[in-house]
């Protein structure tokens, strides 16, 4: 039983670690998407469009 119980708890472990690494995916691609667009709207100068 405590082996069915330690799998289980592995597995539910294991999911949630995908579903996380899964998400920092996808907020990795969006913060790439918003750098590009930050080098394409920049103007004339090379001013940043942003104050970091």
């Amino acid at each position: 039983m405590g082996l069915v119980l330690l799998v289980l708890l592995l597995a539910l472990l294991f999911g949630g670690l995908g579903f996380a690494v899964h998400a920092l995916w996808i907020i990795a691609a969006v913060l790439l998407v918003l750098w590009v667009l930050g080098f394409l709207m920049r103007g004339a100068e090379g001013a940043r469009w942003y104050r970091w």
